[in-house]
């Protein structure tokens, strides 16, 4: 997988001395209107020997004009770099988002990029995307200014699927309600998480269900409750499983939300190995249990319910 450089903002780029194509945008979750915005990027720069870039922002602008109601992300930037590299993207600008950069009018935006980025070739953009202060630049405006520097605009227009666009927003509702199959449609991959196997209270291996346990908490929690997975580490093959992600109220009421997951069938991983964990169906949501005993039939059920899953799959 290509791995992009990374630049902690637009001050102190240093790119090689070739054509600099832009998709310019906040990407969060990277869906199939963003990669259809960073693959003309992308085919363009491979067109002319190029590089293909992402400029995005971070922290949403909502932490800063709205704190106490600020969008939650559905992917930390780490995450996000990981989608984009698959994408062919050779270079990502994570450009803070504070109140100075706030401040920029939208006229002077472009010009200012072209300042910092002298080889800028081309800037792809989302019709919807609005940019400056107050967001009061659009696709016209850009255009209009985009002309007087010498720099192409492509905007490009929303995808839609079953009659609505594809959003961030319209996925932040899929995953808080479970709905992660429509999710995975609209993202155009499967939702993943990650994170590295910490040492539990091995509750799930005295109850006949060991579990692979990653203390996982994203800006947007997914609904509470049991999905069936794919899991993967650093080398091997990926493997299906079943996992719960959510406070375990049965066992640990107190406790922070932990991701949980039981492989189906022989488990390579342990402790300190870094897991992929790929979301691909809600099978039901969290509930606390009247005795540990009754929890374990349960998970029996569960265990029946994602080798149901996968069976499909295999079909």
């Amino acid at each position: 997988m290509n791995v992009p450089a990374q630049f902690p903002g637009l001050d102190g780029v240093m790119l090689p001395p070739r054509p600099l194509h832009l998709a310019i945008g906040m990407f969060d979750g990277v869906h199939l209107g963003h990669q259809a915005v960073v693959e003309s990027a992308v085919h363009s720069a491979r067109r002319c020997a190029g590089l293909a870039g992402v400029l995005t922002f971070w922290p949403h602008p909502s932490a800063l004009f709205r704190p106490a109601e600020r969008t939650r992300m559905i992917m930390a930037p780490e995450m996000k770099a990981r989608v984009l590299g698959r994408l062919g993207v050779d270079c990502i600008i994570e450009q803070p988002f504070t109140a100075e950069f706030a401040r920029i009018p939208a006229a002077e935006f472009l010009p200012r990029l072209r300042q910092r980025l002298p080889q800028l070739a081309g800037v792809y953009v989302g019709e919807n995307w609005r940019f400056g202060a107050g967001r009061q630049g659009d696709v016209r405006l850009l255009l209009a200014v985009a002309a007087q520097v010498g720099v192409p605009v492509l905007s490009v227009p929303p995808i839609v699927c079953n009659g609505s666009p594809i959003s961030s927003t319209r996925i932040r509702d899929c995953l808080e309600s479970g709905a992660v199959e429509e999710a995975n449609l609209l993202l155009g991959y499967s939702y993943f998480a990650e994170g590295v196997v910490t040492p539990g209270q091995r509750l799930g291996r005295q109850l006949g269900f060991p579990t692979l346990n990653l203390p996982w908490q994203p800006e947007l929690p997914p609904r509470f409750g049991v999905y069936a997975v794919r899991v993967a580490g650093d080398a091997g093959a990926a493997r299906p499983g079943v996992a719960n992600y959510g406070v375990r109220p049965t066992v640990a009421p107190a406790g922070g939300p932990l991701l949980e997951v039981h492989v189906l069938g022989d488990c390579p991983w342990g402790a300190g190995d870094r897991l992929t964990v790929e979301w691909l169906r809600f099978l039901r949501p969290e509930e606390k249990f009247a005795s540990v005993e009754v929890l374990r039939e349960q998970i029996a059920r569960d265990r029946a319910a994602a080798e149901e899953f996968f069976r499909e799959q295999a079909e």
